[in-house]
């Protein structure tokens, strides 16, 4: 169980809150039971910590309040539109035999012991949190579901939660679906024996010798641009024009 320090405020104002606020601490108020509301300061950075650990607002925290412990469960964090720092909490006393309603976070376990997970599957979570009715006492930390030999198509329903008897899901009157394991979009293509890739091989080589062969073919029929295929030009043969001997006068 996680334990928190606190103090006793009295003030309450905007100004005194925002004074608060910039000490590094931040107002809560303990409410619930027959007691009174309590008004108290937490450090920021501690409750910071504790909000960053898993599943804060179901985890019951011990709170010593100027040397008095009880146990509060967090039910609301308010946070700076901006910064998103916390800027206020409020506190349920969790009292013995008193039935409270609370989210409680579901765990898969053993995902490498899941047929349908080896062949592909997806697991479609529908609902990542059960809100439960239970005694403040029996706050289960979390509902695990064990995904060992879970096939393709099977799925998980409320009915398969083992829940103990004072403790129920607050949505009565139907068994409700928590996930399904679904096939995948597209199916792994079974992987080809290395025969059959040697022989595909094969035949791709082939295939490109033949086309570099055609090619070397075709550049020997090319001719060029003027059609003479290699041949003189007429004129290449004649001898040069023999100059007249000149007379003389």
């Amino acid at each position: 169980m996680n334990s928190l320090e606190a103090n006793i405020r009295e003030n309450s104002t905007k100004g005194q809150l925002n004074a608060i606020r910039k000490n590094g601490n931040v107002p809560a108020i303990i409410y619930g039971g027959k007691d009174q509301n309590q008004k108290i300061s937490i450090s920021k950075k501690l409750l910071k910590m504790l909000i960053e650990k898993e599943n804060f607002l179901s985890n019951i925290i011990s709170l010593n309040v100027d040397g008095k412990t009880q146990n509060v469960l967090p039910r609301e964090v308010k946070y700076h539109i901006l910064s998103d720092e916390p800027t206020h909490v409020d506190f349920l006393r969790v009292l013995p035999g008193v039935k409270i309603k609370i989210e409680v976070p579901v765990n898969f376990i053993n995902h490498e012991k899941s047929p349908g997970l080896k062949r592909g599957g997806v697991l479609n979570i529908v609902r990542r949190k059960v809100e439960l009715k239970c005694p403040s006492e029996k706050i289960p930390g979390s509902l695990t579901l064990d995904l060992d030999g879970i096939d393709i198509g099977e799925s998980f329903k409320i009915s398969s939660v083992k829940l103990e008897d004072d403790v129920v899901p607050t949505i009565q009157g139907r068994d409700f679906v928590i996930a399904t394991l679904a096939a995948p979009t597209v199916m792994k293509e079974p992987e080809k024996p290395a025969e059959t890739e040697a022989a595909e091989g094969a035949e791709g080589a082939e295939g490109a010798e033949g086309a570099e062969g055609a090619a070397a073919a075709a550049d020997g029929d090319k001719t060029p641009a003027d059609g003479t295929k290699g041949e003189k030009k007429e004129g290449d043969d004649k001898k040069p024009a023999e100059k007249k001997p000149t007379e003389k006068k």
